[in-house]
């Protein structure tokens, strides 16, 4: 009896760990393998197409510790009379240096250490202020303001309360807003009074003496 010879063809499929092209926000960790392909039918394998993201990209958030103006409240307060005040009581002020048509905020960095603007993620509550008054505009960090008939809001740290307006006049620019978006001229300083220095600043102030600040 011949001997047959057996020939056994071992066909080793070699396990290829493909890496998973994973959109931003995906685990990279996810990966699949090749199935085992026979050598004579071996051809170039295509390269795994890279998975399109399911999300849309996210628009940036305000800062978690901004303060946002959540209502504008129109009020009459004692001497000054007619005003605009946010949910807690502060009064808001205008700027003479900013534009109203189209809106626009100039007062940036230590300006804005000094009046903090109206900062808002959303439509605010209305309290005596008329909703066809109210927009916001987009500054130059990205963040929105609120605008009273196209001049953006702002408050003053110079304020130690909530109901004072030590800002009025401040630097003959500031004003008290009124609720039609107007300056509310009815009681202002004697002089021209100076703002209070940015926090930032306090210490070279007082080295200083005086500081002549442009807003």
């Amino acid at each position: 009896m011949a001997q047959m010879k057996r020939t056994v063809i071992v066909v080793a499929g070699a396990m290829v760990a493909l890496t998973a092209c994973a959109p931003a926000g995906y685990d990279p960790a996810n990966q699949s393998a090749a199935e085992p392909v026979a050598v004579a039918a071996a051809e170039p394998t295509a390269s795994a197409e890279p998975e399109a993201s399911a999300e849309a990209p996210v628009a940036d958030a305000p800062p978690a510790d901004v303060d946002l103006t959540e209502k504008l409240v129109g009020k009459s307060v004692a001497r000054m009379g007619k005003v605009v005040t946010d949910q807690d009581g502060w009064v808001l002020y205008r700027f003479d240096k900013d534009t109203a048509d189209p809106p626009s905020s100039n007062c940036v960095d230590k300006c804005a250490e000094v009046w903090p603007p109206a900062l808002t993620d959303g439509d605010p509550q209305l309290s005596g202020v008329s909703d066809d008054k109210v927009g916001t505009v987009t500054r130059q960090d990205g963040t929105r303001q609120l605008t009273l008939a196209g001049w953006p809001l702002y408050r003053y740290i110079g304020d130690k309360k909530p109901g004072q307006w030590k800002g009025q006049g401040v630097g003959g620019t500031w004003f008290v807003v009124a609720p039609d978006g107007k300056k509310n001229l009815s009681c202002l300083p004697k002089g021209t009074p100076k703002p209070v220095a940015p926090p930032s600043d306090s210490e070279a102030d007082s080295d200083a003496g005086s500081s002549d600040y442009s807003y």
